[in-house]
């Protein structure tokens, strides 16, 4: 059984209420996910919960949890669902962040030896409140997990940092596996989309964790349908290249709600797949493009043919 998601249900978030209603366009045939609901998704549901998770699976409205939960895959998001930010395309809650779970590290630690992750993804809010953002909190958390599951490898998707000095140099200090943080859309879409963030500061923040630590896998990831142009598109894969990222997504944008930025089209499986070979003629190690192609989609088999690629490099 296939179902097509459906993102128009009453938005929660009252920071965009003031937002005009945008029509939601009808879902193409290639976006398709299975409906939710198989004994894996039911036991990587309770695990999350028992150890008072919160997973970007659930808080982005993700289409494909249901088959990364049935894996016993999840993204875990750290530092609480509520973010300091208030971006136009996403399904996170904006406000008041809580004061922080200090064990929390410790429970996703736990809950990644619970579902026999190799490989796993933790992301967060924005975290504008803390005078380091949250750096502190994601070094925690990569040390107790390489405490409790030394064979799994990590990955963090984290914010930009703007404007806190020194929180990315305690990230990576940490020795994550991958370091991924997303430009989410091209420079000339920024003040719609992503208005709390700087395009050229994520370009710098990418590049600097190559500077800190060569050796450090980097990745980066946008959404397309949202009004970009195909050069543009093209440009920011050369922006993403002269800072040397490693890994590029490219995912079909999905309006969450009436509220949130409208969805301008549908971008096809065949410029999908085009865009992947562009990508990698530029020197991307790994390239995913797709509609239903997402940051941590499929992260565990993507970082072994990433890793594979590396050293397939090395010994040309």
């Amino acid at each position: 059984m296939v179902v097509v998601l459906d993102h128009s249900t009453k938005p929660r978030h009252p920071e965009k209420a003031a937002r005009a209603d945008t029509p939601i366009l009808r879902k193409p045939d290639w976006i398709r996910v299975k409906a939710p609901g198989s004994r894996g998704f039911g036991d990587t549901h309770k695990i999350v919960r028992e150890n008072g998770l919160v997973t970007v699976c659930e808080e982005a409205g993700c289409p494909n949890i249901g088959e990364c939960w049935e894996k016993k895959h999840a993204t875990f998001m750290i530092m609480g669902d509520t973010c300091t930010r208030a971006c136009g395309f996403c399904n996170v809650k904006t406000g008041l962040p809580g004061a922080l779970d200090l064990a929390e590290p410790e429970k996703v630690a736990d809950a990644t030896a619970k579902l026999g992750l190799s490989h796993i993804v933790v992301t967060s809010v924005d975290r504008d409140d803390l005078a380091d953002g949250g750096a502190e909190h994601f070094a925690k958390t990569i040390t107790a997990i390489r405490k409790a599951c030394p064979t799994t490898t990590i990955e963090v998707l984290t914010p930009d940092f703007l404007r806190k000095p020194g929180a990315l140099e305690t990230v990576v200090a940490a020795k994550p596996d991958v370091f991924n943080h997303n430009l989410e859309t091209v420079p000339s879409r920024y003040l719609t989309v992503r208005p709390g963030a700087r395009y050229f500061h994520s370009i710098r923040l990418l590049q600097q964790v190559k500077e800190l630590d060569p050796q450090m896998f980097t990745k980066s990831g946008i959404m397309v349908g949202l009004g970009e142009e195909r050069n543009e598109v093209l440009q920011l894969m050369d922006d993403l290249r002269s800072a040397d990222v490693d890994f590029l997504t490219i995912g079909q944008y999905l309006q969450p709600s009436r509220k949130h930025v409208a969805l301008q089209r549908f971008v096809t499986p065949d410029e999908f797949k085009a865009y992947e070979t562009i990508a990698y003629t530029k020197g991307f190690l790994m390239v995913s493009a797709s509609p239903l192609t997402r940051s941590s989609h499929h992260a565990g088999d993507d970082f072994v043919r990433l890793r594979a690629a590396r050293e397939a490099q090395r010994r040309s």
